[in-house]
């Protein structure tokens, strides 16, 4: 091999080492930021996503994901346990309703009075 097609050669493998080194360091950052909101949504902190780095602790994560009781769960629990023990409101209205009582025939039309089909509605002034 040459002068000239050696340095052709280490030129080249540079060239490809530093292209694969731009797309790993892309691809870390993309996972750590998946990872972050992964753990930042079950309620641990987002900076557990650098322990998927870390070749066994990143089992270990996922195990206490997988596995564990998230702290959002426990808080959920602990406000449904609130909400249980909250006293229950009482009936609306027990007598009966406080509106007035529905004709069955609905609505009676009278053509004597234009402004009033209606046996009851808004009253508006007139002018």
């Amino acid at each position: 091999m040459t002068p000239t097609q050696s340095q052709q050669f280490t030129t080249a493998v540079s060239a490809y080492l530093a292209i694969i080194g731009i797309i790993s360091l892309i691809s870390i950052v993309i996972a750590l930021i998946i990872w972050w909101r992964i753990f930042s949504k079950a309620g641990y902190s987002g900076a557990m996503s650098i322990l998927m780095l870390v070749p066994i602790a990143n089992l270990v994560a996922i195990c206490i994901l997988a596995f564990g009781e998230w702290p959002i769960q426990r808080e959920l629990n602990m406000l449904r346990q609130q909400v249980r023990s909250m006293p229950q409101y009482p009936p609306v209205n027990p007598q009966g309703p406080q509106y007035p009582p529905v004709n069955p025939q609905g609505p009676q039309f009278n053509p004597q009075a234009p402004g009033q089909n209606f046996q009851s509605g808004p009253q508006y002034p007139r002018y």
